[in-house]
């Protein structure tokens, strides 16, 4: 039985933190917090979207960072023993639109309560108020390097070695005491949310030992965009449009669901997925955004619809002829930017205008000037380089004893359930590898 140390109380360190204790170790559990699960109380807004019920390839396919190496801990741990874990702990789910799994009472404080339940079951200490301040090492004896190397053959991995010959042996916390350890699971998270208390803290520990961090930048996060009109769209919420979004003439993202127009840009499930799916350097310089107002037309079609809205109100001023087209709160940013008359009457407006209205209605344009900040990004893209660690077993290469797991990872996945099917299946490789 090892003596195992989690920093971290977020979905990836309490799931660890079962997964150690369930394999028979003495598991101690280090939150820096007044509480457990401080972010997962505002995931999914405040529901939590704890995975996905989808099929195994869909799960891979919305992982936009290293999928490859979650092949171990996806299988090792799948959504459906995700679903089955909670069930299994007092917890009831359901299952909505997209294959979005819940609680079924909607509140996500359940799904810390549960985990809470599964940590008091297999007697995890659970120490609040604690803050890591640095992991401790030590370089191992020649008999110990060759008892590891024996270890990680049994578990299949001649071709990962683990290590340089040091080995974790505890940490030293923010108030000046020596915790120690045979193994350590760094679970501390990204830098989203600072308000949940995230820090990057466990960045700097990982480096501290020789790991390579990928940069961090805010993923799952709205767009900032150059023109003022959007700000008198702001709360409009589009559904079934279609949003493209260009670097010249490179498209970059291209999908069909439901955006927001907010005070400073757009926001919303299509444009959160742009901002994962899309690479950060790319938002060094404008990017150029279009929105299809109306996607299941193609421009023929479009024109003979507005043709017929148009014959049916010929006396009227053009500014009071789009009420069939578009939402009320929409219509006067559409005629500014057609720049039709809004006063002229339908039956005065060229074919030429007309020409321009369904341009700006397949194309409405707007101009991204960069990313919202950490305070409203979902997850954190970057981290602790995977090259640095075992996909088997979470371990670290540099470290024995060292396991990482979660969102400290460099690894990153759309909305849907599938960043925090990542922490459970990550953490709980992780903590079930421990030795």
């Amino acid at each position: 039985m090892s003596r195992v140390i989690v920093i971290g109380g977020g979905p990836s360190g309490m799931m660890a933190a079962y997964g150690a204790a369930e394999k028979g170790h003495d598991v101690t559990l280090l939150e820096q917090n007044e509480k457990l699960g401080k972010k997962l109380y505002i995931t999914g807004k405040g529901r939590c979207n704890l995975t996905n019920a989808c099929d195994m390839e869909q799960l891979f396919s919305n992982v936009m960072s290293n999928r490859k190496f979650l092949y171990s801990a996806f299988y090792g741990f799948d959504n459906r023993q995700v679903i089955d874990f909670f069930e299994s702990h007092g917890m009831p789910t359901k299952t909505e639109r997209g294959n979005r799994v819940f609680p079924v009472s909607d509140h996500s404080s359940d799904v810390t309560a549960a985990l809470e339940r599964a940590l008091k079951e297999k007697k995890v200490t659970v120490r609040l108020h604690t803050k890591v301040e640095y992991l401790l090492t030590e370089e191992q004896s020649h008999e110990e390097q060759k008892v590891s190397e024996q270890e990680q053959q049994t578990l299949h991995r001649k071709t990962e070695k683990t290590g340089t010959g040091r080995r974790i042996t505890g940490v030293a916390l923010a108030n000046g005491s020596i915790l120690k350890a045979d193994a350590l699971i760094v679970a501390t998270g990204g830098i989203s949310y600072p308000s949940t208390g995230a820090t990057g803290d466990g960045y700097r520990m990982a480096e501290s030992c020789g790991h390579r961090i990928v940069k961090e930048t805010p993923s799952l996060v709205p767009f900032e965009t150059k023109e003022s009109w959007v700000q008198e769209l702001q709360g409009l919420s589009l559904r079934n449009v279609q949003v493209s979004v260009f670097r010249g003439k490179k498209k970059l993202y291209e999908d069909f669901g439901e955006m927001l127009f907010t005070h400073f840009g757009v926001s919303g499930p299509l444009i959160l997925s742009a901002s994962g799916m899309i690479p950060a350097k790319e938002f060094d310089q404008e990017l150029s955004l279009f929105i299809d107002l109306k996607p299941a037309l193609d421009e023929e079609q479009l024109d003979k619809r507005i043709l017929r809205e148009f014959d049916g109100m010929k006396n009227k001023q053009f500014k009071n002829s789009l009420v069939h087209l578009l939402p009320a709160k929409l219509i006067p940013v559409v005629v500014k930017l057609s720049c039709i008359d809004p006063n002229q009457k339908i039956n005065e407006i060229s074919k030429e205008e007309r020409q321009k209205l369904l341009q700006i209605l397949k194309h409405l344009p707007l101009t991204v000037t960069g990313l919202r900040g950490w305070n409203e990004a979902i997850i954190t893209k970057g981290g602790v380089s995977v090259k640095d660690v075992n996909p088997s077993t979470m371990e670290s290469k540099i470290v024995n004893g060292l396991y990482f797991c979660g969102e400290v990872l460099d690894l990153d996945a759309l909305t849907g359930g599938y960043n925090l099917q990542i922490a459970w299946s990550t953490g709980h490789l992780a903590g079930t590898s421990v030795r």
